[in-house]
């Protein structure tokens, strides 16, 4: 077990916890917006950027990825920080002018217009549709193309994949709505695929159906809102998760969403 203290309140967490873990314990919010609890730590943000003090040691670091250490001293929002998080925010918003969840977010911290020039784009590099692909599904489907300015978000050689499951997991995890499934992009799949292609939860191991009876539809599906309502996450998160645990609750938990 480690001791530090954060906002000068004493909190004792388990060796490996992550700054921001152990922020949450103590109710104090960190904004982050590359960060999922289902997903490693990135740290790509920055927006949780946070101000630790150990010894002679004093640094800025990212509260999401960053470990906790024996009698660290954390300051959340701190002159420093605040600043810190401003230019980020006010980059951003630069960058994404139009996205709700970015002037939230400059709404928040005072900020009316960035001095940046406007790129009015959608997507803020956070790399959380590409990791949740890949960490997750294990698939792969998409990736980061190109360096610098150009970089982004795409499949291999910009055309459609043939390994994307279609299970929706990259639009439920983005924190800007930078991607969307949509009814063309479904049919689109089922004819890259064929009709006898599998349901994303055969694909995921949930269930044994070998053709959706939805026509590949995933939020008309009754499985879909039952994993949903009952584990409160993405199917794909929940797939993971159930088969962590014993084989008996793991068939009990197939039986119960089949019904």
């Amino acid at each position: 077990m480690i001791t530090l203290a954060v906002d000068n309140q004493e909190i004792t967490v388990k060796e490996g916890t992550t700054l921001l873990k152990a922020s949450e314990k103590l109710g104090i919010e960190i904004p982050t917006l590359c960060y999922h609890e289902g997903l490693l730590p990135y740290g790509a943000c920055r927006l949780c950027v946070v101000e630790i003090f150990k010894e002679k040691e004093n640094r800025m670091v990212a509260a999401c990825s960053f470990p906790v250490e024996e009698g660290m001293k954390v300051v959340t929002s701190s002159d420093r920080v605040l600043k810190r998080r401003r230019m980020i925010v006010e980059f951003l918003l630069s960058r994404c002018p139009d996205v709700k969840t970015i002037k939230d977010l400059a709404d928040r911290m005072g900020i009316k217009k960035p001095r940046f020039k406007s790129k009015n784009l959608d997507c803020i590099l956070c790399g959380l549709c590409v990791r949740v692909c890949n960490e997750i599904a294990g698939i792969g489907a998409i990736g980061f193309v190109s360096r610098g300015k150009k970089l982004k978000v795409d499949t291999p050689f910009h055309m459609a994949s043939d390994v994307c499951i279609g299970c929706g997991a990259c639009s439920s995890v983005c924190p800007t709505d930078a991607i969307e499934m949509e009814l063309d992009a479904v049919k689109r799949f089922l004819e890259l695929l064929g009709s006898e292609h599998k349901c994303r939860y055969a694909l995921m191991g949930l269930i044994s159906y070998k053709v959706c009876s939805n026509n590949y539809e995933c939020w008309k599906c009754k499985i879909d809102q039952r994993i949903r309502d009952a584990l409160g996450t993405h199917p794909i998160f929940a797939a993971k998760k159930i088969k962590k645990e014993k084989v008996n609750q793991y068939f009990s938990f197939l039986k119960k969403i089949q019904e």
